[in-house]
């Protein structure tokens, strides 16, 4: 296939991180995360269960923008205490939107700078992050792979669980408290499946170089022997993306 939009590409990629869950609870955080949520539900592992964005759950997920005649179809409510009840039991799989993320995954949705009382840049505080990240799987997107994000050291304020050996609660271990799945990038796709959750490439977009990866990450990146590319979308996935998202809100999410 010739002319793929990148962030199609980054779409239908990120839909396969909950290939293999089951029934659980899809989160996805901003345009792409719930784009990818969407497109794996609607094709991939139907089992999936996702929200109206407000209290009810949906037997098939809502377009995004203006819905025009479209009726949400709603099937069973699901506030607050329900969802909490999914975090707190690990039926959840959230894909969110770190402003940094470190070598051992932590990641950082709060504040920039070394000073806290005189950050250089404020966000959003921890939210639910530490409680999230502690209980449930979690993957991220990264719409713009560069070392300002992939810190060199740790992230500015640790708001998630990562596999950090030093930030450990006694007795507890680290296949009990951090399941980060995948992170996808403008660049590539990434885990933590390398030796001592070493973060690894696991894909590369078309025209990307693994000294570009590196050269874009402010820590040592795992490279495996043979590194695939990143996966062309099927015309079937991209029929289903304009139904999901048919005023092509994605074209500048990735600051096309």
């Amino acid at each position: 296939m010739s002319e793929i939009a990148l962030v199609d590409r980054v779409i239908c990629a990120a839909a396969r991180a909950w290939e293999k869950d089951g029934e659980v609870l899809a989160t996805g955080i901003g345009l792409v995360p719930r784009l990818a949520a969407s497109l794996c539900m609607k094709s991939i592992n139907t089992d999936l269960i996702m929200t109206d964005s407000e209290a009810w759950v949906v037997s098939e997920p809502a377009p995004v923008g203006p819905r025009g005649d479209y009726k949400i179809k709603r099937e069973s409510w699901m506030g607050f205490s329900r969802i909490f009840d999914n975090v707190w039991g690990g039926k959840r799989h959230a894909m969110v939107g770190p402003v940094q993320v470190d070598r051992f995954g932590q990641g950082n949705i709060s504040m920039v700078g070394s000073d806290y009382a005189r950050p250089k840049s404020m966000m959003l505080g921890v939210r639910g992050f530490p409680g999230n990240s502690i209980n449930h799987a979690n993957s991220f997107f990264v719409p713009n792979h560069s070392p300002k994000v992939f810190v060199s050291g740790e992230v500015d304020v640790v708001g998630s669980v990562g596999y950090n050996p030093a930030r450990l609660a006694k007795g507890w271990t680290l296949e009990e408290t951090t399941d980060i799945r995948f992170i996808f990038t403008n660049l590539c796709v990434l885990d933590f499946g390398g030796p001592d959750y070493q973060a690894r490439l696991v894909s590369l977009h078309p025209g990307v170089t693994v000294g570009q990866v590196q050269e874009a990450t402010g820590f040592p990146v795992h490279i495996p022997a043979n590194v695939g590319v990143t996966a062309d979308p099927t015309p079937e996935q991209l029929a289903l993306l304009a139904q999901l998202d048919p005023h092509n809100l994605r074209a500048t999410a990735m600051g096309a």
